[in-house]
């Protein structure tokens, strides 16, 4: 079991950045692959980037090649997500999750995920 917290959401004007950060308590990320998505009013919930417990595995969407990037601290127990470049259709609540699967894999499906954060909004203007 892991509690995950995402912080580091905003109002940023597009071409800008925005560095998120999902912090754990309980167990350690290290024992967790770990996935961020987000979710537009009126959409549905989308994966963006994800990592696999050791970092061996990174996985991103298309819209975000090249613009965005993940990583982890296992010391500090922390997950980043850089955004740069951003776009007003990067708009949305992004969500910090992790799933318990021993292996080192990536989960693009938010229905594969068991553990997941509140949110933090990210609002891109024109």
């Amino acid at each position: 079991q892991v509690n995950v917290v995402e912080s580091g959401g905003g109002l940023v004007q597009a071409g800008g950045s925005l560095r998120l950060s999902c912090a754990a308590s309980g167990r350690t990320f290290s024992s967790y692959n770990i996935g961020w998505f987000r979710q537009a009013p009126g959409k549905e919930r989308a994966f963006v980037a994800g990592i696999s417990l050791t970092g061996y595995s990174i996985r991103y969407a298309d819209p975000v090649k090249g613009r965005f990037t993940i990583s982890r601290d296992n010391v500090k127990n922390t997950v980043y997500l850089q955004m740069n470049s951003l776009e007003p259709e990067d708009t949305a609540v992004y969500y910090c999750a992790a799933d318990k699967t021993t292996p080192p894999v990536v989960h693009t499906t938010p229905d594969r995920m068991d553990y997941w954060g509140q949110g933090t909004q990210v609002t891109v203007s024109s």
